[in-house]
Protein backbone atom coordinates (compact mmCIF):
# COMPACT_ATOMS: atom_id res chain seq x y z
CA UNK A 1 0.00 0.00 0.00
CA UNK A 2 1.20 3.49 -0.81
CA UNK A 3 2.57 5.07 2.83
CA UNK A 4 0.54 8.24 4.13
CA UNK A 5 2.10 11.68 3.82
CA UNK A 6 2.58 13.36 7.57
CA UNK A 7 -0.57 14.85 9.58
CA UNK A 8 0.13 18.29 8.30
CA UNK A 9 1.26 18.58 4.50
CA UNK A 10 3.27 21.47 2.64
CA UNK A 11 -0.46 22.99 1.86
CA UNK A 12 -1.20 23.12 5.46
CA UNK A 13 -3.68 20.51 5.23
CA UNK A 14 -5.19 17.54 8.16
CA UNK A 15 -4.23 14.33 5.49
CA UNK A 16 -5.46 12.55 8.22
CA UNK A 17 -9.24 13.93 8.72
CA UNK A 18 -11.67 11.48 7.19
CA UNK A 19 -15.06 10.02 8.22
CA UNK A 20 -15.75 5.96 9.07
CA UNK A 21 -16.79 5.63 5.66
CA UNK A 22 -13.51 6.84 4.22
CA UNK A 23 -11.72 4.01 5.82
CA UNK A 24 -13.86 1.36 4.38
CA UNK A 25 -11.49 1.86 1.16
CA UNK A 26 -7.95 1.56 2.26
CA UNK A 27 -6.49 2.98 -0.57
CA UNK A 28 -8.28 5.59 -3.15
CA UNK A 29 -7.58 7.61 -6.52
CA UNK A 30 -8.73 10.74 -6.95
CA UNK A 31 -9.58 11.72 -10.72
CA UNK A 32 -10.24 15.34 -11.13
CA UNK A 33 -12.40 16.07 -13.89
CA UNK A 34 -11.74 19.59 -16.15
CA UNK A 35 -14.64 18.13 -18.20
CA UNK A 36 -13.13 15.79 -20.27
CA UNK A 37 -14.29 13.51 -23.23
CA UNK A 38 -12.32 10.46 -21.69
CA UNK A 39 -13.01 11.32 -17.25
CA UNK A 40 -15.25 7.78 -16.95
CA UNK A 41 -12.54 6.17 -19.04
CA UNK A 42 -9.78 6.92 -16.83
CA UNK A 43 -11.98 5.50 -14.14
CA UNK A 44 -12.66 2.81 -15.63
CA UNK A 45 -8.90 2.10 -16.88
CA UNK A 46 -8.16 2.91 -12.47
CA UNK A 47 -11.14 0.22 -11.51
CA UNK A 48 -10.20 -2.45 -14.24
CA UNK A 49 -6.61 -2.44 -12.24
CA UNK A 50 -8.56 -3.12 -9.12
CA UNK A 51 -7.80 -0.27 -7.32
CA UNK A 52 -10.81 2.21 -6.16
CA UNK A 53 -11.06 5.46 -7.96
CA UNK A 54 -13.93 8.75 -7.49
CA UNK A 55 -14.09 11.29 -9.95
CA UNK A 56 -14.72 14.86 -8.08
CA UNK A 57 -15.55 18.21 -9.88
CA UNK A 58 -12.52 20.54 -10.64
CA UNK A 59 -13.71 22.66 -7.72
CA UNK A 60 -13.30 20.16 -5.00
CA UNK A 61 -12.09 22.04 -1.89
CA UNK A 62 -8.39 20.83 -1.30
CA UNK A 63 -9.24 19.91 1.86
CA UNK A 64 -12.26 17.76 1.00
CA UNK A 65 -9.72 15.79 -1.24
CA UNK A 66 -6.90 15.64 1.69
CA UNK A 67 -9.58 13.98 3.69
CA UNK A 68 -10.16 11.33 1.36
CA UNK A 69 -6.60 10.02 1.93
CA UNK A 70 -6.01 9.34 -1.68
CA UNK A 71 -3.26 7.27 -2.86
CA UNK A 72 -2.67 9.35 -5.69
CA UNK A 73 -4.37 11.96 -7.62
CA UNK A 74 -5.02 11.70 -11.58
CA UNK A 75 -6.24 15.50 -13.68
CA UNK A 76 -8.06 14.55 -16.90
CA UNK A 77 -7.80 16.14 -19.65
CA UNK A 78 -10.49 18.60 -21.06
CA UNK A 79 -11.48 20.71 -24.45
CA UNK A 80 -10.68 24.11 -22.97
CA UNK A 81 -6.87 25.79 -22.71
CA UNK A 82 -5.33 26.93 -19.87
CA UNK A 83 -5.26 30.53 -20.96
CA UNK A 84 -8.96 30.53 -21.89
CA UNK A 85 -11.13 32.80 -19.78
CA UNK A 86 -13.32 30.96 -17.13
CA UNK A 87 -11.12 27.57 -17.67
CA UNK A 88 -11.78 24.89 -15.46
CA UNK A 89 -9.24 25.68 -12.41
CA UNK A 90 -8.10 23.55 -9.58
CA UNK A 91 -6.58 24.75 -6.16
CA UNK A 92 -2.97 25.28 -6.73
CA UNK A 93 -2.31 23.35 -3.17
CA UNK A 94 -2.97 19.85 -4.77
CA UNK A 95 0.77 20.02 -5.83
CA UNK A 96 1.62 20.60 -2.60
CA UNK A 97 -0.34 17.28 -0.64
CA UNK A 98 2.60 15.47 -0.56
CA UNK A 99 0.33 12.61 -2.97
CA UNK A 100 1.46 10.94 -6.31
CA UNK A 101 -0.59 13.25 -8.81
CA UNK A 102 -0.62 12.55 -12.68
CA UNK A 103 -1.55 14.82 -14.97
CA UNK A 104 -3.69 14.24 -18.49
CA UNK A 105 -3.21 16.69 -21.17
CA UNK A 106 -4.99 19.61 -19.88
CA UNK A 107 -4.39 18.15 -16.86
CA UNK A 108 -0.69 18.52 -17.68
CA UNK A 109 -0.87 21.94 -18.77
CA UNK A 110 -2.56 22.88 -15.54
CA UNK A 111 0.39 21.90 -13.56
CA UNK A 112 2.77 23.12 -15.65
CA UNK A 113 1.28 26.46 -15.62
CA UNK A 114 0.33 26.22 -11.81
CA UNK A 115 4.23 25.46 -10.76
CA UNK A 116 5.62 27.99 -13.00
CA UNK A 117 6.21 26.43 -16.84
CA UNK A 118 5.06 27.79 -19.84
CA UNK A 119 2.31 26.57 -21.78
CA UNK A 120 1.45 27.90 -25.19
CA UNK A 121 -0.71 26.97 -28.06
CA UNK A 122 0.65 24.81 -30.19
CA UNK A 123 1.77 25.85 -34.12
CA UNK A 124 -0.44 23.06 -35.36
CA UNK A 125 -3.29 20.55 -33.46
CA UNK A 126 -2.28 17.19 -32.64
CA UNK A 127 -5.00 14.83 -32.96
CA UNK A 128 -4.91 10.36 -33.34
CA UNK A 129 -2.27 8.38 -33.25
CA UNK A 130 1.65 9.78 -33.06
CA UNK A 131 4.89 7.43 -32.58
CA UNK A 132 6.59 8.32 -29.50
CA UNK A 133 10.51 8.17 -28.20
CA UNK A 134 10.34 6.77 -24.48
CA UNK A 135 13.82 8.57 -23.57
CA UNK A 136 13.83 7.74 -19.37
CA UNK A 137 12.25 4.14 -18.53
CA UNK A 138 12.07 4.53 -14.84
CA UNK A 139 8.86 4.29 -13.13
CA UNK A 140 5.89 5.57 -15.33
CA UNK A 141 7.08 4.06 -18.24
CA UNK A 142 8.91 0.75 -16.86
CA UNK A 143 8.79 -2.37 -19.40
CA UNK A 144 7.76 0.56 -22.15
CA UNK A 145 9.45 0.45 -25.67
CA UNK A 146 12.20 2.71 -26.69
CA UNK A 147 8.90 3.44 -29.58
CA UNK A 148 6.02 3.44 -28.96
CA UNK A 149 2.19 4.49 -30.24
CA UNK A 150 0.52 7.39 -27.97
CA UNK A 151 -2.94 9.35 -28.91
CA UNK A 152 -3.13 13.12 -29.03
CA UNK A 153 -5.81 15.31 -28.92
CA UNK A 154 -5.13 18.73 -28.27
CA UNK A 155 -3.96 22.26 -29.17
CA UNK A 156 -1.82 23.64 -26.63
CA UNK A 157 1.67 22.42 -26.09
CA UNK A 158 4.19 22.73 -22.94
CA UNK A 159 7.04 24.77 -24.23
CA UNK A 160 9.15 24.38 -20.86
CA UNK A 161 8.29 22.66 -18.09
CA UNK A 162 8.61 24.23 -14.24
CA UNK A 163 11.93 23.55 -12.40
CA UNK A 164 12.61 20.23 -11.25
CA UNK A 165 11.17 18.54 -14.12
CA UNK A 166 13.06 15.95 -16.35
CA UNK A 167 11.49 14.76 -19.88
CA UNK A 168 10.50 10.90 -20.16
CA UNK A 169 9.02 11.19 -23.56
CA UNK A 170 8.54 13.02 -26.74
CA UNK A 171 6.94 12.75 -30.17
CA UNK A 172 8.12 14.92 -32.86
CA UNK A 173 5.34 17.72 -32.47
CA UNK A 174 5.17 17.43 -28.43
CA UNK A 175 8.99 17.80 -27.05
CA UNK A 176 7.52 17.24 -23.67
CA UNK A 177 4.87 14.09 -24.30
CA UNK A 178 6.10 13.33 -20.79
CA UNK A 179 7.65 14.88 -17.54
CA UNK A 180 8.32 14.18 -14.08
CA UNK A 181 9.28 15.84 -10.79
CA UNK A 182 10.48 12.40 -9.09
CA UNK A 183 10.70 14.03 -5.74
CA UNK A 184 7.69 15.82 -5.70
CA UNK A 185 6.50 12.75 -7.41
CA UNK A 186 4.60 14.88 -9.95
CA UNK A 187 3.83 13.63 -13.36
CA UNK A 188 2.55 15.01 -16.86
CA UNK A 189 1.63 12.97 -20.46
CA UNK A 190 0.64 14.95 -23.01
CA UNK A 191 -1.23 12.02 -24.36
CA UNK A 192 -4.10 10.06 -23.41
CA UNK A 193 -2.94 6.82 -21.51
CA UNK A 194 -6.64 5.20 -20.95
CA UNK A 195 -7.81 4.98 -24.77
CA UNK A 196 -6.89 1.62 -26.00
CA UNK A 197 -5.26 3.65 -29.30
CA UNK A 198 -2.10 3.84 -27.03
CA UNK A 199 -0.49 0.88 -27.30
CA UNK A 200 1.11 0.68 -23.99
CA UNK A 201 -1.25 2.82 -22.12
CA UNK A 202 -2.70 0.59 -19.87
CA UNK A 203 0.72 -0.31 -18.74
CA UNK A 204 1.76 3.35 -17.98
CA UNK A 205 -1.32 3.86 -15.86
CA UNK A 206 -0.92 0.88 -13.88
CA UNK A 207 2.80 1.89 -13.66
CA UNK A 208 1.74 5.10 -12.21
CA UNK A 209 -1.01 3.11 -10.06
CA UNK A 210 1.42 0.61 -8.28
CA UNK A 211 5.30 1.95 -8.83
CA UNK A 212 4.14 5.70 -8.22
CA UNK A 213 1.56 5.64 -5.55
CA UNK A 214 2.09 1.98 -4.34
CA UNK A 215 -1.11 0.65 -4.49
CA UNK A 216 -1.72 -3.08 -3.69
CA UNK A 217 -4.64 -3.71 -6.72
CA UNK A 218 -6.60 -5.88 -3.79
CA UNK A 219 -10.00 -3.92 -4.50
CA UNK A 220 -12.64 -5.62 -6.02
CA UNK A 221 -16.71 -5.37 -6.45
CA UNK A 222 -16.68 -7.24 -2.80
CA UNK A 223 -14.62 -4.49 -1.36
CA UNK A 224 -16.77 -1.93 -2.91
CA UNK A 225 -19.93 -4.01 -1.36
CA UNK A 226 -18.27 -4.17 2.16
CA UNK A 227 -17.81 0.02 1.91
CA UNK A 228 -21.04 0.57 0.59
CA UNK A 229 -22.49 -1.36 3.66
CA UNK A 230 -20.33 0.70 6.13
CA UNK A 231 -21.30 3.83 4.30
CA UNK A 232 -24.68 3.16 3.88
CA UNK A 233 -24.85 2.38 7.83
CA UNK A 234 -23.08 6.00 8.60
CA UNK A 235 -25.63 7.15 6.10
CA UNK A 236 -28.95 6.14 7.62
CA UNK A 237 -27.99 5.92 11.24
CA UNK A 238 -31.70 6.50 12.19
CA UNK A 239 -35.20 6.19 10.91
CA UNK A 240 -36.62 3.99 8.27
CA UNK A 241 -35.81 4.19 4.35
CA UNK A 242 -38.03 3.50 1.37
CA UNK A 243 -36.02 1.64 -1.92
CA UNK A 244 -36.95 2.61 -5.25
CA UNK A 245 -37.46 -1.31 -6.24
CA UNK A 246 -38.13 -1.80 -10.34
CA UNK A 247 -36.97 -5.56 -10.54
CA UNK A 248 -33.53 -4.42 -12.39
CA UNK A 249 -29.83 -5.13 -11.47
CA UNK A 250 -29.38 -1.55 -10.50
CA UNK A 251 -31.92 -1.07 -7.74
CA UNK A 252 -32.20 -4.99 -7.15
CA UNK A 253 -28.26 -3.97 -5.53
CA UNK A 254 -29.44 -1.30 -4.02
CA UNK A 255 -31.94 -2.81 -2.25
CA UNK A 256 -29.76 -5.69 -1.00
CA UNK A 257 -27.00 -3.92 0.18
CA UNK A 258 -29.60 -1.15 2.17
CA UNK A 259 -31.32 -4.65 3.86
CA UNK A 260 -27.51 -5.70 4.90
CA UNK A 261 -26.82 -2.07 6.23
CA UNK A 262 -30.04 -1.04 8.32
CA UNK A 263 -31.98 -4.36 7.88
CA UNK A 264 -35.88 -4.50 8.51
CA UNK A 265 -35.42 -0.54 9.10
CA UNK A 266 -35.87 -0.93 4.80
CA UNK A 267 -39.27 -0.75 3.44
CA UNK A 268 -39.04 -1.27 -0.72
CA UNK A 269 -41.73 0.42 -2.89
CA UNK A 270 -42.42 -1.13 -5.99
CA UNK A 271 -44.44 1.53 -8.62
CA UNK A 272 -45.96 0.26 -11.42
CA UNK A 273 -46.38 2.90 -13.44
CA UNK A 274 -47.85 1.49 -16.55
CA UNK A 275 -44.65 1.00 -18.57
CA UNK A 276 -43.60 -2.02 -17.93
CA UNK A 277 -42.70 -4.31 -20.48
CA UNK A 278 -44.75 -7.61 -20.71
CA UNK A 279 -45.72 -9.47 -17.73
CA UNK A 280 -42.88 -7.32 -15.51
CA UNK A 281 -45.18 -6.10 -12.45
CA UNK A 282 -46.03 -9.66 -11.76
CA UNK A 283 -42.69 -11.07 -11.98
CA UNK A 284 -40.79 -8.26 -9.70
CA UNK A 285 -43.64 -9.00 -6.87
CA UNK A 286 -42.88 -13.12 -7.26
CA UNK A 287 -39.00 -12.35 -6.82
CA UNK A 288 -38.52 -9.83 -3.93
CA UNK A 289 -41.49 -10.91 -1.83
CA UNK A 290 -41.21 -14.33 -2.33
CA UNK A 291 -37.42 -14.99 -3.25
CA UNK A 292 -35.83 -12.17 -1.14
CA UNK A 293 -38.86 -12.02 1.61
CA UNK A 294 -38.31 -8.19 1.47
CA UNK A 295 -40.72 -5.82 2.79
CA UNK A 296 -42.47 -4.75 -0.49
CA UNK A 297 -45.22 -2.09 -1.05
CA UNK A 298 -46.77 -2.53 -4.61
CA UNK A 299 -48.33 0.59 -5.96
CA UNK A 300 -50.26 0.65 -8.91
CA UNK A 301 -50.06 4.09 -10.11
CA UNK A 302 -51.45 3.49 -14.23
CA UNK A 303 -53.89 5.20 -14.21
CA UNK A 304 -52.25 8.56 -12.46
CA UNK A 305 -48.93 8.39 -14.68
CA UNK A 306 -50.71 8.18 -18.20
CA UNK A 307 -52.88 11.08 -16.82
CA UNK A 308 -49.61 12.90 -15.95
CA UNK A 309 -48.20 11.95 -19.57
CA UNK A 310 -51.09 12.96 -21.54
CA UNK A 311 -50.44 15.20 -24.42
CA UNK A 312 -46.69 15.36 -23.56
CA UNK A 313 -44.64 14.69 -26.26
CA UNK A 314 -41.33 16.34 -25.72
CA UNK A 315 -39.13 13.50 -24.46
CA UNK A 316 -37.28 15.76 -21.93
CA UNK A 317 -40.67 16.76 -20.64
CA UNK A 318 -41.82 13.31 -20.50
CA UNK A 319 -38.48 12.18 -18.28
CA UNK A 320 -39.14 14.54 -15.79
CA UNK A 321 -42.70 14.44 -15.30
CA UNK A 322 -42.08 10.86 -14.72
CA UNK A 323 -39.27 11.60 -12.40
CA UNK A 324 -41.38 14.25 -10.52
CA UNK A 325 -44.47 11.94 -10.29
CA UNK A 326 -41.89 9.12 -8.67
CA UNK A 327 -40.90 11.23 -5.80
CA UNK A 328 -44.41 12.47 -5.20
CA UNK A 329 -45.57 8.55 -5.05
CA UNK A 330 -42.38 7.86 -2.96
CA UNK A 331 -43.34 10.51 -0.67
CA UNK A 332 -47.33 9.21 -0.35
CA UNK A 333 -46.03 6.17 0.32
CA UNK A 334 -43.25 7.09 2.83
CA UNK A 335 -46.07 9.48 5.00
CA UNK A 336 -48.06 5.94 5.57
CA UNK A 337 -44.57 4.45 7.38
CA UNK A 338 -43.56 6.32 10.65
CA UNK A 339 -39.96 7.46 10.54
CA UNK A 340 -39.18 7.39 7.23
CA UNK A 341 -36.23 10.13 6.30
CA UNK A 342 -34.12 8.19 3.14
CA UNK A 343 -34.69 6.82 -0.37
CA UNK A 344 -32.46 4.74 -1.52
CA UNK A 345 -32.43 4.34 -5.44
CA UNK A 346 -29.91 2.60 -7.94
CA UNK A 347 -28.45 5.60 -9.94
CA UNK A 348 -25.61 4.40 -11.43
CA UNK A 349 -22.41 6.98 -12.99
CA UNK A 350 -23.99 6.79 -16.83
CA UNK A 351 -27.54 8.34 -15.67
CA UNK A 352 -25.19 11.15 -13.96
CA UNK A 353 -23.06 12.14 -16.95
CA UNK A 354 -25.91 11.94 -19.02
CA UNK A 355 -28.04 14.16 -17.27
CA UNK A 356 -25.38 16.52 -16.68
CA UNK A 357 -22.73 17.76 -14.56
CA UNK A 358 -20.67 21.15 -13.95
CA UNK A 359 -18.37 19.98 -17.06
CA UNK A 360 -20.49 17.56 -19.16
CA UNK A 361 -23.42 18.85 -21.08
CA UNK A 362 -27.01 16.98 -20.32
CA UNK A 363 -27.78 14.87 -23.10
CA UNK A 364 -31.02 13.54 -21.71
CA UNK A 365 -32.24 13.69 -18.03
CA UNK A 366 -32.94 10.46 -16.58
CA UNK A 367 -35.88 10.38 -14.02
CA UNK A 368 -33.49 9.69 -11.31
CA UNK A 369 -31.68 12.27 -11.84
CA UNK A 370 -32.46 15.30 -13.55
CA UNK A 371 -35.88 14.63 -13.40
CA UNK A 372 -35.99 15.46 -9.26
CA UNK A 373 -37.22 17.99 -7.77
CA UNK A 374 -35.88 20.44 -5.92
CA UNK A 375 -37.88 20.38 -2.77
CA UNK A 376 -37.84 16.52 -2.35
CA UNK A 377 -37.77 16.13 1.69
CA UNK A 378 -36.23 12.53 1.49
CA UNK A 379 -32.99 12.07 1.93
CA UNK A 380 -31.44 10.63 -1.28
CA UNK A 381 -29.11 7.64 -0.94
CA UNK A 382 -27.69 6.12 -4.38
CA UNK A 383 -25.51 3.35 -3.06
CA UNK A 384 -24.09 2.66 -6.80
CA UNK A 385 -24.10 5.97 -8.40
CA UNK A 386 -19.89 5.91 -8.82
CA UNK A 387 -20.61 2.42 -10.84
CA UNK A 388 -20.99 1.27 -14.51
CA UNK A 389 -23.66 -1.33 -15.36
CA UNK A 390 -21.13 -4.28 -15.67
CA UNK A 391 -19.83 -3.29 -12.17
CA UNK A 392 -23.23 -3.60 -10.60
CA UNK A 393 -23.46 -6.49 -12.11
CA UNK A 394 -20.57 -7.93 -10.67
CA UNK A 395 -21.24 -6.80 -7.10
CA UNK A 396 -24.64 -8.86 -8.18
CA UNK A 397 -22.73 -11.97 -8.25
CA UNK A 398 -20.85 -11.13 -5.19
CA UNK A 399 -24.74 -10.92 -3.21
CA UNK A 400 -25.62 -14.10 -4.63
CA UNK A 401 -28.76 -12.72 -7.02
CA UNK A 402 -29.78 -14.62 -9.76
CA UNK A 403 -29.08 -14.65 -13.03
CA UNK A 404 -32.07 -13.42 -14.48
CA UNK A 405 -31.43 -10.18 -12.23
CA UNK A 406 -27.44 -9.59 -12.25
CA UNK A 407 -28.13 -10.10 -16.64
CA UNK A 408 -31.33 -8.58 -16.94
CA UNK A 409 -31.12 -6.03 -20.26
CA UNK A 410 -30.69 -2.20 -18.89
CA UNK A 411 -34.10 -0.68 -18.93
CA UNK A 412 -34.63 2.84 -18.59
CA UNK A 413 -36.60 4.29 -15.42
CA UNK A 414 -38.99 6.17 -17.42
CA UNK A 415 -39.84 2.42 -19.47
CA UNK A 416 -41.94 2.30 -22.60
CA UNK A 417 -42.65 6.04 -22.25
CA UNK A 418 -39.43 7.30 -24.33
CA UNK A 419 -40.13 3.98 -26.49
CA UNK A 420 -43.17 5.49 -27.42
CA UNK A 421 -42.23 8.15 -29.60
CA UNK A 422 -44.73 11.08 -29.21
CA UNK A 423 -47.91 10.82 -26.79
CA UNK A 424 -48.16 7.91 -24.64
CA UNK A 425 -51.40 6.37 -24.57
CA UNK A 426 -52.63 3.55 -23.42
CA UNK A 427 -53.48 1.80 -26.50
CA UNK A 428 -49.95 2.34 -28.33
CA UNK A 429 -48.20 0.97 -25.10
CA UNK A 430 -50.06 -2.00 -25.44
CA UNK A 431 -48.98 -2.11 -29.45
CA UNK A 432 -45.14 -2.26 -28.45
CA UNK A 433 -45.29 -4.29 -25.29
CA UNK A 434 -46.80 -7.04 -27.43
CA UNK A 435 -43.65 -6.50 -29.87
CA UNK A 436 -41.46 -5.93 -27.57
CA UNK A 437 -42.08 -9.34 -26.02
CA UNK A 438 -41.34 -10.66 -29.56
CA UNK A 439 -38.26 -9.59 -29.92
CA UNK A 440 -36.84 -10.54 -26.46
CA UNK A 441 -38.66 -14.06 -26.72
CA UNK A 442 -36.54 -14.29 -30.17
CA UNK A 443 -33.48 -12.54 -29.03
CA UNK A 444 -33.37 -15.28 -26.18
CA UNK A 445 -34.23 -18.04 -28.21
CA UNK A 446 -31.07 -17.09 -30.48
CA UNK A 447 -28.85 -17.24 -27.62
CA UNK A 448 -28.11 -13.47 -27.87
CA UNK A 449 -29.42 -12.02 -24.40
CA UNK A 450 -26.62 -12.12 -22.08
CA UNK A 451 -24.34 -11.15 -25.15
CA UNK A 452 -26.40 -7.96 -26.23
CA UNK A 453 -26.76 -4.65 -24.41
CA UNK A 454 -29.59 -3.89 -25.06
CA UNK A 455 -32.41 -5.50 -27.26
CA UNK A 456 -36.15 -3.55 -27.83
CA UNK A 457 -38.81 -2.65 -30.12
CA UNK A 458 -39.68 1.29 -30.31
CA UNK A 459 -42.99 2.40 -31.59
CA UNK A 460 -42.53 5.43 -34.15
CA UNK A 461 -45.17 8.02 -35.03
CA UNK A 462 -44.93 6.81 -38.45
CA UNK A 463 -47.49 5.28 -40.55
CA UNK A 464 -47.02 3.59 -43.63
CA UNK A 465 -49.21 1.89 -46.08
CA UNK A 466 -49.14 -2.36 -46.41
CA UNK A 467 -50.89 -4.76 -48.01
CA UNK A 468 -52.16 -7.74 -45.61
CA UNK A 469 -54.50 -10.26 -46.76
CA UNK A 470 -55.14 -8.62 -49.54
CA UNK A 471 -56.04 -6.07 -47.91
CA UNK A 472 -54.53 -2.01 -47.79
CA UNK A 473 -53.63 -1.16 -44.38
CA UNK A 474 -52.45 2.06 -42.69
CA UNK A 475 -50.34 0.71 -39.92
CA UNK A 476 -47.46 1.66 -37.62
CA UNK A 477 -43.79 1.33 -37.76
CA UNK A 478 -41.64 -0.55 -35.18
CA UNK A 479 -37.79 0.15 -35.09
CA UNK A 480 -35.90 -2.73 -33.86
CA UNK A 481 -32.79 -1.61 -31.92
CA UNK A 482 -29.56 -3.88 -30.78
CA UNK A 483 -26.75 -2.73 -29.51
CA UNK A 484 -23.83 -3.50 -27.84
CA UNK A 485 -21.38 -1.85 -25.23
CA UNK A 486 -19.47 -1.99 -22.45
CA UNK A 487 -20.68 0.18 -19.87
CA UNK A 488 -23.11 2.20 -21.90
CA UNK A 489 -21.60 5.05 -22.27
CA UNK A 490 -20.81 4.48 -25.80
CA UNK A 491 -22.79 1.48 -28.30
CA UNK A 492 -22.45 -0.16 -31.09
CA UNK A 493 -25.04 -1.46 -33.44
CA UNK A 494 -25.24 -5.39 -33.06
CA UNK A 495 -24.87 -7.65 -36.38
CA UNK A 496 -27.70 -9.52 -35.82
CA UNK A 497 -28.14 -12.79 -38.07
CA UNK A 498 -30.62 -12.20 -41.01
CA UNK A 499 -33.15 -14.60 -40.24
CA UNK A 500 -33.14 -13.53 -36.97
CA UNK A 501 -33.86 -9.99 -37.84
CA UNK A 502 -36.54 -11.69 -40.42
CA UNK A 503 -38.31 -14.05 -37.85
CA UNK A 504 -38.73 -10.69 -35.92
CA UNK A 505 -40.14 -8.84 -38.02
CA UNK A 506 -42.79 -11.76 -39.65
CA UNK A 507 -43.94 -12.27 -36.06
CA UNK A 508 -43.94 -8.60 -35.03
CA UNK A 509 -46.17 -7.18 -37.99
CA UNK A 510 -48.51 -11.07 -37.76
CA UNK A 511 -48.86 -10.70 -34.50
CA UNK A 512 -49.28 -7.37 -33.58
CA UNK A 513 -52.38 -5.99 -35.56
CA UNK A 514 -51.69 -2.08 -35.38
CA UNK A 515 -47.70 -2.56 -36.81
CA UNK A 516 -47.33 -3.52 -40.66
CA UNK A 517 -43.27 -2.77 -41.01
CA UNK A 518 -39.74 -3.01 -38.96
CA UNK A 519 -36.93 -1.02 -39.38
CA UNK A 520 -33.78 -1.73 -38.18
CA UNK A 521 -32.15 1.25 -36.47
CA UNK A 522 -27.95 0.76 -37.28
CA UNK A 523 -26.71 3.89 -35.43
CA UNK A 524 -24.00 3.89 -32.82
CA UNK A 525 -23.34 5.72 -29.73
CA UNK A 526 -22.06 8.50 -30.78
CA UNK A 527 -23.45 10.17 -32.72
CA UNK A 528 -26.86 8.57 -31.42
CA UNK A 529 -28.10 7.62 -27.65
CA UNK A 530 -29.64 4.11 -26.60
CA UNK A 531 -32.51 5.10 -26.22
CA UNK A 532 -34.99 7.06 -29.09
CA UNK A 533 -35.40 9.46 -26.04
Amino acid sequence: MASHPPAKNNAGIDVNAHTASESAVREKIIIIDFGAQYGQLIARRVRDAHVFCEILPHDVPVEGIAAKKPAGIILTGGPSSVYDGGSPQCDARVFELGVPVLGICYGMHLMCRSLGGKVRRGERREYGKAEMEVVDHADLFAGVEDTTLSWMSHGDLVLEPPEGFVVLARTANAPFAAIADRRRRLFGVQFHPEVVHTARGKDILENFLFRVCGCSGSWNMGSFAQAAVSRMASEMPEGRAICALSGGVDSAVSAVLAHRAIGDRLTCVFVDHGLLRKGEPEQVRRTFRERFHLNLIHVDARDRFLDKLSGITDPEVKRKTIGHEFIRVFEEESSRIPDVKYLVQGTLYPDVIESGTKTAAVIKSHHNVGGLPPNMRLKLVEPVRDLFKDEVREIARELGLPDEIAWRQPFPGPGLAIRVIGEVTRERLDTLREADSIVTEEIRAAGLYRRIWQSFAVLSTMKSVGVMGDGRTYAYTVILRAVTSDDGMTADWVRLPYDLIERISSRIVNEVSEVNRVVYDVTSKPPGTIEWE
